[in-house]
């Protein structure tokens, strides 16, 4: 499956404790398309370029691929 572009879920939902990224709120390097500005680059950190989008988890939308993230932070 490839990613949605512009969906940012991925980057919004999950807490990214490598930059102190609190669960729920916008990566600070998400800009105004929900696009990663670190994308491709050595700074990105590692769990976002492990992140895979798959359609269990992204589901059909984007607020469902946010539904399903938010669910799965709360039971992790």
């Amino acid at each position: 499956m490839d990613c949605r572009l512009g969906c940012g879920a991925c980057c919004i939902a999950p807490s990214i404790s490598s930059l102190n990224k609190p669960a729920n709120t916008r990566c600070q390097y998400l800009d105004s398309r929900n696009l990663c500005s670190l994308f491709g680059k050595p700074q990105r950190p590692k769990v976002c370029g492990d992140f895979k989008p798959e359609a269990d988890i992204c589901g059909t939308s984007n607020q469902q691929a946010m539904d399903n993230l938010i669910y799965l932070e709360s039971v992790t």
